[in-house]
C-alpha cells in the first residue's frame, strides 16, 4: 500500500511540476539544472519555510538552513542531481528526501510524504463511510417503497369507493 502511495506522491509530484514549470519560477524549472534548482532551493528557503521543509532542507543536505552558510550551500549543488532527474522523467529516486526536496520546489502541497500518505488514508476510509450512509438511504428508501404500495391501495379504494357512491 505505502509504495503505491509513493508512486501516486511522485506522480502528483510531476504533475505539478508541469503546471508550475511554465509558472512563477520558470527561469528555474523550464529547463531544470542542478544549479538552477540548488539556487531555487535557496531562494524558497529564503522566504520562511515551513518546519517540515526545514526538516527536509537537513536530511537532504546535511546541514541546518542558514542565511549566513549561502557558500556552504553552493557545495551542495550535487545533492540536486536526483531532482533534476526525476523531474525531467529520467529517474525515478527512492530517495524519499530527495522526491520531498521536489515537492518543495514545485510547491506541491500536502507534503512531506508522510502527510500526503496520512491525507490518503483518510481519504481511502471516507467513501466507505459514504457507501455506508448510501445504504442506509437505499434501504430506508427501499422500506418506504414497500410501505407505500399499501397507502396507495387505500387511497385508491377510498377514491373507487368515492366513485361508486356517485356513479
Amino acid at each position: 500500500m505505502q509504495n503505491n502511495t509513493l508512486q501516486q506522491y511522485k506522480k502528483a509530484i510531476r504533475k505539478k511540476y508541469e503546471i508550475e514549470k511554465e509558472g512563477k519560477y520558470f527561469d528555474y524549472l523550464y529547463k531544470p539544472s542542478r544549479g538552477k534548482l540548488r539556487d531555487l532551493c535557496w531562494l524558497i528557503f529564503e522566504n520562511n519555510p515551513t518546519q517540515d521543509d526545514l526538516n527536509v532542507f537537513k536530511n537532504l543536505l546535511g546541514l541546518d538552513f542558514d542565511h549566513t552558510k549561502k557558500n556552504k550551500f553552493k557545495e551542495k549543488k550535487d545533492k540536486f542531481r536526483p531532482i533534476e532527474t526525476f523531474l525531467k522523467g529520467e529517474t525515478d529516486p527512492s530517495n524519499i528526501d530527495a522526491i520531498n526536496m521536489a515537492a518543495i520546489l514545485v510547491d506541491f502541497e500536502p507534503r512531506p510524504f508522510k502527510k500526503f500518505y496520512e491525507t490518503s488514508k483518510k481519504e481511502e476510509t471516507k467513501p466507505v463511510k459514504k457507501l455506508e450512509k448510501a445504504k442506509a438511504v437505499f434501504e430506508k428508501k427501499s422500506s418506504e417503497k414497500r410501505e407505500k404500495p399499501e397507502k396507495k391501495s387505500k387511497k385508491r379504494s377510498f377514491f373507487l369507493d368515492f366513485k361508486s357512491m356517485f356513479f
